[in-house]
């Protein structure tokens, strides 16, 4: 019995995760410029013709794999803007962030190198740019939940609230073993949400 044309998609679209995945163990382990197209689908375990059938080279694979990220962090965005209490929504954002980093902390990292790369390497700076953009939006979605919640000085607390988050995201990206969780969850939860 031949596929359905949603039964093909779905295929495909396992296919490109199965290939984006590859990559980005492989990104993560050697680094993006010292990763050949060769290599990911060696990893990813198919030809590296078929994996030219989904993505065009490693840069469009890149482009995939950054704009899926940056959906993943406007999905979380828009589910606290859903929520009507401004303590909610920063709770949403606090423990999204930090289940996320200490479920995939090398992707994290990843993520992280890929924003500060130097503005000579032309190649990825427009990924840096472009994460580093999304972060500012949420930055500034921030700033309005510190401004609803009455905060004197809403952006500098946005901008201790995002460090603060960031710091402990990257400890967690660091040492997930040795880090104590629920309790930093409960910690930053309590001095900017309650």
């Amino acid at each position: 019995m031949p596929r359905t044309p949603k039964e093909n998609e779905r295929i495909r679209q396992l296919a490109k995760e199965n290939i984006m995945n590859a990559a980005m163990e492989l990104f993560i382990t050697q680094g993006y410029h010292a990763t050949s197209i060769s290599s990911i689908a060696k990893h990813a375990g198919i030809s590296k013709g078929l994996l030219y059938n989904y993505f065009k080279g490693k840069e469009e694979l890149l482009a995939t794999m950054v704009n899926k990220r940056v959906k993943e962090m406007v999905d979380v965005m828009e589910q606290a803007r859903s929520l009507k209490a401004p303590a909610e929504q920063l709770k949403h954002i606090i423990v999204g962030a930090i289940d996320n980093v200490y479920q995939n902390p090398k992707v994290f990292r990843f993520y992280l190198h890929l924003q500060t790369q130097p503005k000579a390497d032309q190649e990825l700076i427009k990924y840096s740019r472009f994460l580093i953009e999304e972060n500012a939006k949420q930055f500034e979605f921030q700033c309005e939940i510190f401004e609803e919640l009455g905060v004197a000085n809403a952006r500098k607390r946005s901008l201790y609230f995002s460090s603060t988050l960031q710091g402990i995201m990257l400890m967690i990206s660091t040492y997930p073993q040795q880090f104590p969780i629920e309790e930093i969850k409960e910690q930053i939860v309590g001095e900017f949400c309650g």
